[in-house]
């Protein structure tokens, strides 16, 4: 049987990370304090300021951690703790006399709530030190101290380490009797917890009863690990809340993180909430141990140890290694770097522990941490700064989006000055406002977000953000659609902002079509000033062109000789061309047919825009604002003046349409036709081409090398067509297909 040191050193493992501001303190150097007639340290009023800001410190960190832990609704992020910690750690270690058994240093951090059962765990479930040098040195730093620790000499060996993920979740405790799960319990302020069974029984992934043949099993049993969300589902889940907060639902709200989503849902009175929120677990040690069936533990070693765990049916992280020696957790350290923005979950470091357990109850303990375990972490992900203004930026599309500028603060490895407020529903959502002290996050290559604000610290004379209703570049009309979150910019082929999707829009294949002027090239004449408007497109001369970067007279000449043959186009592909929003291939090709001119299609009323097969009120109103803007008729009537023409004449009589309201998705390669043509076929019959299969979709045609889609088709038993199939369907043939 393990003694209760042996299981208090197996069941260490997630160190306590509380959420703390740290705003408007700072570490004074005592070291200024001095008499100025005597030149020496004036230790009495050094240790009154310490024991002023010991005070504070003390203050601040208990009601942080009381935020994270107890409501499970963080203020600030880890990063600003860990600041104020390190302080008031440095205040205790130079004046001992200031060190009280209440200070944050000298516990976990947490509490249990009165609504839920008290747990007193049998072995304590501390905390680990955290090694906040998050470069390779942090590791060689975390092995010199061991091996100091050990005796070793440079000649010894090097020390077996497990290396594990640093999860950011909340950790719990899991009690086995006899193999079945009895209780379930939080880890509280590491001696006291909650009984949370009620809700952990929800948890998939958590056995409630072990496997008879697995290893041996002790009579009792408790299994340490960590609840967590996976970014997927809590992505999921605040969709779900947001959907329920704008049907009107009292009481509900979105969750800041995974590890607050998770912690809540644990936490949860009524089990059935539990079960609706999608948890997962990972174990990684043990707490008290009794009753092994031959009186000792089956393995030596940490890793054996988690080996065991999973042959007992708890999952345990695939990344998890054992390495030797400070060049081993230096790799594991920067491989899983490399990864940790893709994992499915967040972790904020990895953790070290020597590897043997003879050794680790060697090495022991100081204060409240082990000597054989180490969290490193990675730079911060999340860091708190000041708005210092909230200015609206207008995207390619005409999409307008909040940006809130920054005090320069460093996050994620970059100093970051912008962070995007996504829309106006989500900043008056979390009532971003300038002057406001706020958490940015930046995780990988993810543009920074402001993640919540910290309303305590917020300056009375603060005003709500307002979105302008017009745009900031062109000032034209900035509209919202009903069912969208985002105000888009009406200027379209006029707001400077739009004007290089504008070109790359107008010149695509299934628009006017101009032949070699891709992205690249209109990037280099849009920059250049050489085009701001399309009629400028048809102004272009060879000595602008050859002026460009690797633009020989060749291609130059190519170019213009492209769109010279562009100026004859057709209707549809014309008013394709332009951009207007809502209005695509098929639509474009309707509402040639529909009016014959373009002059009708610019001069239409709403009333008769409705009239228009496919038009509904939000594609009516976009033609509308987008002819009825000056700077686009005048655009219109240049592109004209240039040449730019094609024929016309009174409005068509609309063809039968046999697949008028079907769905069709293709896929493959058809033997003789292209996917531009059959998707033209379908079009002009009626039928909608949509890129993905889904219940509503009538028929899938399907050529060579399909792919999944077919399989989809099939597993749906949506009807399958090849070619002949689809010109038997488009000609009326109900019977034709595969």
């Amino acid at each position: 049987m393990l003694s209760t040191g042996e299981s208090f050193l197996l069941g260490l493992h997630k160190h306590a990370v509380c959420f703390h501001n740290s705003a408007a303190l700072a570490i004074v150097n005592l070291d200024l304090f001095s008499s100025a007639e005597e030149g020496k340290p004036d230790f009495a009023s050094a240790l009154k300021l310490a024991t002023q800001q010991a005070a504070q410190l003390r203050l601040n960190l208990h009601r942080y951690a009381h935020a994270y832990y107890t409501l499970d609704a963080p203020e600030v992020p880890d990063s600003e703790y860990d600041r104020l910690f390190r302080q008031l750690q440095a205040i205790e270690s130079q004046y001992p006399e200031l060190l009280s058994t209440d200070s944050p240093t000298q516990r976990v951090g947490g509490s249990v709530l009165p609504e839920f059962s008290t747990v007193r765990h049998q072995v304590p479930m501390l905390s680990i030190r955290t090694e906040t040098d998050t470069e390779a040195t942090g590791a060689v730093a975390f092995d010199a101290r061991i091996r100091k620790e050990l005796g070793l000499s440079v000649d010894d060996g090097e020390v077996a380490y497990v290396a594990e993920l640093k999860f950011d979740g909340l950790a719990m405790s899991l009690r086995y009797e006899s193999g079945i799960l009895v209780q379930a319990a939080t880890r509280g302020d590491g001696e006291y917890g909650e009984d949370v069974t009620h809700n952990i029984r929800t948890i998939g992934q958590i056995p409630l009863q072990l496997s008879a043949n697995a290893i041996s099993l002790p009579a009792v049993l408790e299994v340490r690990g960590e609840v967590y969300m996976r970014r997927e589902d809590f992505n999921q889940l605040n969709q779900r809340q947001l959907k329920k907060i704008a049907e009107g639902a009292k009481g509900e709200k979105t969750f800041v993180n995974p590890r607050n989503a998770a912690a809540g849902a644990v936490r949860q009175l009524d089990s059935n909430i539990a079960a609706q929120r999608p948890l997962s677990f990972f174990a990684y040690g043990l707490g008290e141990v009794s009753g092994w069936p031959d009186g000792l533990p089956p393995f030596q070693h940490h890793f054996d140890l988690l080996q065991t765990l999973k042959a007992w049916g708890f999952p345990v992280a695939m990344q998890t290694q054992c390495v030797k020696g400070a060049s081993g957790l230096i790799a594991f350290h920067s491989e899983i770097a490399a990864q940790r923005d893709a994992l499915p979950f967040d972790i904020d470091g990895v953790v070290y522990k020597v590897n043997e357990l003879s050794l680790q109850e060697k090495l022991g303990f100081v204060s409240r941490e082990p000597r054989w375990a180490v969290a490193h972490k990675y730079p911060a992900q999340e860091e708190l700064t000041t708005v210092l203004a909230i200015d609206v930026q207008v995207g390619r599309t005409g999409k307008l989006t909040p940006v809130a500028k920054l005090a320069p603060v460093f996050v994620g490895g970059v100093t970051v000055t912008n962070a995007t407020l996504h829309n106006e529903d989500e900043a008056r959502r979390k009532d971003v406002r300038v002057g406001d002290t706020v958490i940015v996050r930046r995780a990988g290559d993810v543009i920074p977000e402001v993640v919540s604000v910290v309303f305590e610290n917020r300056q009375h004379e603060a005003q709500m953000f307002t979105m302008p209703h017009i745009c900031p570049v062109c000032a034209s009309p900035a509209l919202r659609d009903e069912d969208e979150s985002d105000y888009r910019c009406s200027g379209g082929l006029f707001c400077g902002a739009q004007r290089k999707q504008a070109f790359l829009h107008f010149a695509q294949r299934r628009a006017v079509e101009v032949d070699g002027l891709g992205e690249k090239l209109i990037d280099q004449l849009v920059d250049a000033g050489v085009i701001n408007t399309l009629p400028d497109l048809y102004k272009l001369g060879l000595t602008s062109l050859v002026q460009l970067d690797r633009m020989a007279d060749k291609s130059a000449l190519n170019i213009l000789k492209a769109l010279e043959a562009s100026k004859q186009t057709t209707l549809p592909r014309f008013i394709y061309g332009l951009g207007i929003r809502h209005v695509g291939e098929a639509t474009a090709k309707e509402l040639a047919r529909h009016f014959g001119t373009l002059d009708a299609l610019m001069h239409a009323s709403l009333d008769e825009l409705l009239q228009v097969a496919d038009v509904g009120p939000i594609v009516a109103q976009s033609l509308l604002t987008f002819f009825s803007q000056a700077h686009h008729q005048e655009i219109v009537a240049q592109l004209r003046a240039c040449g730019v023409t094609w024929e016309e004449g009174p409005p068509a009589e609309r063809l039968p349409q046999p697949l008028s309201g079907q769905t069709v998705v293709l896929t493959g390669t058809l033997p003789n036709l292209s996917r531009d043509a059959a998707k033209a076929m379908l079009e002009e019959a009626g039928a909608k081409v949509a890129g993905s299969v889904s219940q509503k979709t009538s028929y899938v045609v399907a050529g060579s090398e399909a792919g999944s889609k077919l399989e989809k088709a099939l597993a749906l038993g949506i009807p399958v067509l090849d070619e002949a199939g689809l010109l038997a369907l488009i000609k009326g043939d109900s019977n034709g297909g595969s």
